[in-house]
């Protein structure tokens, strides 16, 4: 007898994998063995079914209905894999879970050697979900639609070829904004923070934070700062061409443009992987989502936290970034505790934080020390 859900049936999962590695082929068939184990239905896409190579399996077209009643959809693989595996899940209602084989892995809530664990806490339904903000996407070319998309990380309006500068005119809320020379402009939601809209200088933006980004990439411009507006905004980039400014270029040394872009003002691509040809003159219009994408959250799901700690130390790992000297501690496995198990607070019981990372200071200025006794330096000695 399989696992049943709370309507009787029987618990289904969908795998998705980047079957290009060896390593999330791997993955992916433990992570289908040991929930076949536990009672689950396994579906697989019909592309990827031969190279994951397991038995009893549900083999699905690798279309909207994939998902479809589907209580989780378990990803192996990159942020690239975990996008595609978005295009299925969204429309389904369905939450994801990747596993990260990738560089960053932003998206990805788990390790390749936490796998057993992973699985183990999907089979006892030990994950939390969260919405992300998605934005949906508009082309209009004189007046008429011509194309409507979404996007889960951005939408970028980019030239179309190498040696040309793209003008645009950008716009908040039906309000001119400014008018740009630029490669392009990224329009990304809280989650796209850090991807795409990071490379080009945007500000990284917590993901329960609802917010929209637009963020100019190398601008010829004196303002083009990136910008935060409110999630009920509507942005929009009308495009009005090539630079425009001089001959077009000619000559042995210049390279031929491809097929098909010579006509083209930009190009607008979604997630990097939904792409629109834009004409000069095309406006492209980006407003909050009317779907989410639900992604499976296992860290914090015991302790009921909002996110903001693993994303924090998300950030630390996979940057690197350098934390010696924090003075917080760890009470239970969460920051803002002193090591020895106390809560650290100031003489005058304001909050107390770290100035330089050797001497402890609250926010008003006055001196603080540990309620229950010496001084911890930062490597835990007295």
């Amino acid at each position: 007898m399989g696992a049943m859900n709370a309507s009787g049936s029987r618990r289904t999962a969908l795998i998705v994998a980047h079957t290009g590695r060896k390593d999330s082929l791997r993955s992916a068939r433990l992570v289908v063995e040991r929930l076949i184990k536990a009672g689950l239905n396994m579906r697989v896409l019909e592309p990827e079914a031969a190279d994951i190579a397991c038995t009893g399996v549900e083999e699905v077209p690798a279309g909207p209905q994939a998902a479809e009643g589907a209580e989780i959809v378990i990803v192996v693989g990159g942020d690239g894999t975990i996008l595609r595996a978005a295009e299925l899940a969204r429309p389904a209602g369905a939450p994801l879970l990747g596993v990260n084989l990738g560089h960053v892995g932003f998206l990805a809530e788990a390790e390749p050697d936490g796998l057993a664990d992973t699985v183990d806490r999907i089979v006892a339904r030990q994950f939390v979900v969260e919405e992300r903000m998605t934005v949906d996407v508009t082309v209009q070319q004189d007046g008429a639609v011509v194309a409507q998309t979404w996007a889960l990380n951005e939408a970028t309006v980019e030239k179309a070829a190498r040696e040309r500068m793209l003008e645009v005119v950008t716009e908040v809320d039906g309000r001119p904004l400014s008018r740009w020379g630029c490669d392009g402009v990224v329009c990304a939601t809280p989650t796209g923070s850090t991807a795409y809209a990071f490379s080009a200088g945007g500000p990284v933006v917590w993901p329960e934070v609802e917010a929209l980004l637009m963020v100019p990439i190398s601008a010829h411009a004196l303002f083009s700062r990136p910008m935060v507006v409110s999630p009920r905004s509507v942005l929009a980039i009308e495009v009005i061409g090539g630079s425009g400014r001089g001959p077009e270029p000619s000559g042995p040394d210049v390279l031929a443009e491809p097929a098909g872009t010579a006509a083209a003002g930009g190009v607008m691509w979604c997630d990097g992987r939904r792409r629109v040809d834009l004409e000069p003159g095309a406006r492209v219009e980006v407003r909050r989502g009317a779907l989410p994408v639900l992604l499976a959250r296992l860290h914090g799901a015991a302790d009921g936290d909002d996110g903001g700690a693993p994303f924090t130390d998300r950030l630390v790992a996979k940057f690197g970034l350098p934390v010696a000297g924090w003075r917080g501690g760890r009470l239970s496995g969460r920051p803002g505790a002193v090591r020895d198990g106390t809560e650290a607070e100031a003489v005058d019981g304001t909050e107390a934080e770290a100035v330089d990372g050797t001497e402890a200071e609250a926010v008003d200025g006055t001196e603080a020390e540990a309620v229950d006794g010496p001084e911890e330096t930062a490597d835990g000695h007295a």
